[in-house]
């Protein structure tokens, strides 16, 4: 049964080791600003060139001293801003943005490995991310040992000497179950290797992992960051010497975000800490409704499913965030008449926006996985995966049930 809570998590996550001395919305607001770069301008303008003038005594071999920007691909100033707000929210030391989540992903994994490494990997990761571990390193000569949900508290039992990247998400996509992220961090750390952790569905506004051991920590900020569903980007941030070894991978292989994109992140990134708090609110209240709803099988929601995640919550979560999956009756014909049903939720991939989105897991995010792999991970055909919005929660709950209504 799950509790009602006065709030969503009793335990305010320890700051970052880089954490911004103001608070979170302070930052989010002024973090982005660079007034001697901006001409006094109080909203960071858009530096929409490919190239920039050299330095007048500028050469390859006696490079200018201070800040330098040559070449849009590897960096400029507009993305420089909005990295160094993300950095900020996770208490890193350095951070870079991307265009997609996949390509922050893609930079941290072939920038940690070679042929011949190994890497642990819970098996509950988003689609995409399963697809890359499972079906492209080993074409490179990596190796994969996979963590099952259920052994994730053993996870120190699958890491070798020949393990150099650990991987994790938490809260994961789309059952939303939470793994403990120190666990995970001394295991890693045990055989001197790397831990990488999707921060995407819980945000530094409700989970920072780093403070937790991480060591870069990466989101598709096409979803809560950027918020507004109008933006493909992402974002990978970790100490300086590890970002660093990122950055010449990241340039080569050229998932670079493009200004305005840069732009409309930042400026969706001022709201980020507002917006939570509104999908925290909706997010539990949604779940603690359809919980007991005579057409729902599951509701899966952070720390519901046993006093054990509901305790990893509490320790290391903030707020759980605006995601709830459903299990309806009837299986996959059960939850396409559920998203029939819907009216004011939209019927879209995606999440995080402000908008509420639902989609089929099964037809969406992990259609790449086969029937008997996909049960395997606790992803029914009957599953709905919802992420609520910023609307009023009231308005949300009446669409929901009267969807369930067609079930």
């Amino acid at each position: 049964m799950m509790r009602r809570r006065g709030r969503a998590g009793a335990t305010t996550p320890r700051p970052g080791r880089n954490a911004p001395t103001r608070g979170i919305d302070t930052w989010l607001v002024h973090g982005a600003e660079a007034r001697d770069l901006n001409a006094g301008s109080v909203v960071p303008p858009i530096y929409q060139t490919t190239t920039f003038h050299y330095p007048g005594q500028y050469s390859e071999a006696a490079p200018p001293r201070g800040k330098v920007h040559l070449y849009t691909r590897l960096e400029n100033p507009t993305t420089t801003q909005v990295a160094r707000v993300v950095a900020g929210l996770e208490g890193a030391e350095a951070a870079r943005v991307y265009a997609s989540g996949m390509g922050a992903l893609s930079a941290a994994i072939f920038s940690s490995l070679r042929q011949g490494d190994e890497v642990v990997a819970l098996d509950e990761l988003y689609g995409n991310t399963l697809t890359l571990l499972r079906d492209d390193l080993p074409r490179f000569g990596v190796r994969l040992h996979w963590v099952p949900g259920q052994d994730s508290s053993r996870v120190e039992e699958f890491v070798t000497p020949r393990t150099r990247l650990v991987v994790l998400e938490s809260p994961t996509n789309p059952t939303l179950e939470v793994h403990d992220l120190r666990t995970w961090a001394k295991a890693a750390h045990s055989v001197g290797a790397l831990f990488l952790v999707d921060n995407t569905f819980a945000t530094p506004v409700n989970q920072t992992p780093l403070s937790w051991g991480a060591d870069l920590v990466m989101h598709s900020a096409t979803k809560y960051l950027a918020g507004h569903s109008d933006v493909m980007a992402g974002a990978l941030a970790g100490s300086r010497p590890r970002m660093e070894g990122v950055r010449h991978l990241s340039e080569t292989l050229g998932a670079t975000l493009d200004p305005l994109g840069a732009f409309l992140l930042a400026r969706g990134l001022k709201t980020l800490g507002l917006r939570m708090r509104r999908h925290n609110e909706n997010g539990r209240a949604v779940a603690e409704d359809l919980e007991d709803h005579p057409k729902v099988l599951r509701v899966h929601y952070p720390g519901s499913r046993s006093a054990t995640q509901e305790a990893i919550c509490r320790r290391q979560m903030k707020g759980r965030g605006g995601m709830v999956s459903v299990v309806v009756r009837g299986g996959l014909n059960g939850a396409h008449r559920f998203m029939r049903g819907l009216g004011l939720v939209h019927r879209a991939s995606s999440l995080g926006g402000v908008e509420s989105l639902a989609s089929l897991p099964v037809e969406t995010s992990h259609r790449q996985l086969s029937p008997e792999d996909r049960r395997a991970r606790g992803i029914d055909d009957g599953m709905v995966r919802i992420s609520l919005g910023i609307e009023d929660p009231a308005d949300l709950i009446t669409d929901l049930r009267h969807a369930l209504g067609s079930v």
